[in-house]
């Protein structure tokens, strides 16, 4: 089963905002993933010093969006306001932790695949809360 399946077969029904809620759903988990394995790259450079507020904002960034993603992928009784606010610290965290991995992108690939993967979920988690009430 995915998490599509999963959503879909909720028996009261999500409606048309499904596919938003599953894209950020999966972006969540997709840079939560990245960002920690961001971290642990940097910390294997030989510059690690220059990387240690790129290192911090990954992993505040990984852990924000492995929350997010539980508490979007729970519907049932969802309170809105617990339910924008994770989205929207969610968003604040990919947003800062893209912007440090942009500036080492020249220098280290690793982090311009989390800057990307941060742009991606911030972008996701944006378009969800357009959605929500």
């Amino acid at each position: 089963m995915t998490v599509q399946d999963m959503i879909k077969a909720h028996p009261q029904g999500l409606g048309p905002d499904s596919d938003r809620l599953v894209r950020c759903i999966d972006e969540c988990v997709d840079c939560a993933a990245t960002c920690t394995s961001c971290a642990d790259s940097c910390l294997g450079e030989e510059d690690v010093q220059e990387l240690v507020r790129c290192i911090r904002l990954n992993l505040d960034c990984a852990d924000a969006c492995a929350a997010a993603g539980r508490i979007v992928t729970r519907q049932t009784a969802a309170d809105v306001d617990v339910l924008r606010a994770a989205i929207q610290a969610c968003a604040a965290a990919c947003r800062a932790c893209g912007e440090e991995c942009d500036r080492h992108a020249e220098h280290h690939d690793h982090c311009r695949i989390c800057a990307g993967a941060c742009r991606r979920c911030e972008q996701a988690c944006n378009d969800l809360l357009a959605t929500t009430g």
